[in-house]
C-alpha cells in the first residue's frame, strides 16, 4: 500500500484555533452584502452571470472569489442570494414562477426596475433576457399584458447605462451610432428616438433616463454627463 503523503511541515504547523480566528477576520472585512452587491455590479458590467475566473479577472471587485465562498460555503450559492441564477441550472419555469410571485405581490405586470429593486430574491433581468429572448416575452410568458415600448425602452436605458460605463460619460448620438457598428445587439439611434418622440429633445430625454438608471445604480453623474465612480483598489493576499 503506498504511504500517505504528509502534508508539508509549514501546513502542520498551522495552529488550527489561530487559522481559524483569522479566517474569521478576513470574512469581516467584507459583509455579506457587499459581497453580493459586488457580485451584482459585476454581472451588470459582464451582462451576464460572471464565473469564479470572470469575477477575479474583474478589475472592479475588490473581494476574491475564495472569500465568497467561504461567506455562502459554495460559488452558485452566493449567485443564488446575489439573484445571479446560475444559468446552467435556471429552468425557464422557475423563472416565470418567480415572475408571477414578484407581480402578484407587485398587482402588477413587473418591469426590470422592479427586478433590480428585489435583486435579492429574483433572478437578473439579463438571465430572463437569455432564456426567453426579452424580459417582455418571459412576462407574456407568465400571462401579463406588457406594452411594447415600455420594454424595449427598460432594455434602450440599460444598454446607455452600459454604453455610459464603457465611455466614462453619457453617451451622445454619435457614440450610440459608432456603438452600433461593434454591437448589432445594440438598439438603433433612431428606434430611439421615436420611442421618446413625443419629448422635446429626444436625445437629452433618453440621456435623462440613462442617468437615472445609473444614479440608481450608484453612479455619480456630473452635470456635464461624465461619470465620477470612485475606483476601488484590489484587496492584498488573494482575497
Amino acid at each position: 500500500m503506498p504511504r500517505k503523503r504528509r502534508p508539508p511541515q509549514a501546513v502542520r504547523s498551522i495552529d488550527p484555533a489561530a487559522l481559524a480566528e483569522f479566517q474569521a477576520g478576513i470574512r469581516k472585512r467584507y459583509s455579506d452584502e457587499e459581497i453580493l452587491e459586488q457580485l451584482r455590479a459585476s454581472a451588470e458590467r459582464l451582462g451576464r452571470s460572471p464565473t469564479m475566473r470572470e469575477f477575479e479577472a474583474d478589475e472592479e471587485t475588490t473581494v476574491h472569489p475564495q472569500t465568497v465562498i467561504q461567506h455562502f460555503k459554495s460559488w452558485n450559492e452566493a449567485k443564488r442570494k446575489a439573484g445571479l441564477v446560475p444559468r446552467r441550472f435556471a429552468q425557464p419555469a422557475d423563472l416565470i414562477r418567480q415572475l408571477r410571485e414578484l407581480g402578484a405581490e407587485l398587482g402588477r405586470a413587473p418591469t426590470a426596475k422592479d427586478l433590480d429593486v428585489h435583486r435579492d430574491s429574483m433572478p437578473s433581468k439579463s438571465l430572463y433576457w437569455h432564456m426567453f429572448g426579452s424580459l417582455k416575452n418571459a412576462l407574456r410568458e407568465a400571462g401579463f399584458d406588457v406594452p411594447v415600448g415600455e420594454e424595449r425602452l427598460e432594455r434602450a436605458i440599460d444598454q446607455g447605462a452600459a454604453l455610459a460605463r464603457k465611455l466614462g460619460r453619457l453617451p451622445k448620438f454619435a457614440d450610440w451610432k459608432q456603438a452600433r457598428v461593434e454591437d448589432p445587439e445594440l438598439m438603433s439611434e433612431w428606434q430611439i428616438y421615436r420611442m421618446l418622440e413625443p419629448h422635446k429633445g429626444a436625445w437629452a430625454a433618453f440621456q435623462y433616463l440613462v442617468r437615472e438608471r445609473l444614479l440608481e445604480d450608484g453612479v455619480e453623474v456630473s452635470a456635464e454627463g461624465g461619470l465620477r465612480r470612485p475606483r476601488s483598489r484590489r484587496g492584498g493576499g488573494g482575497t
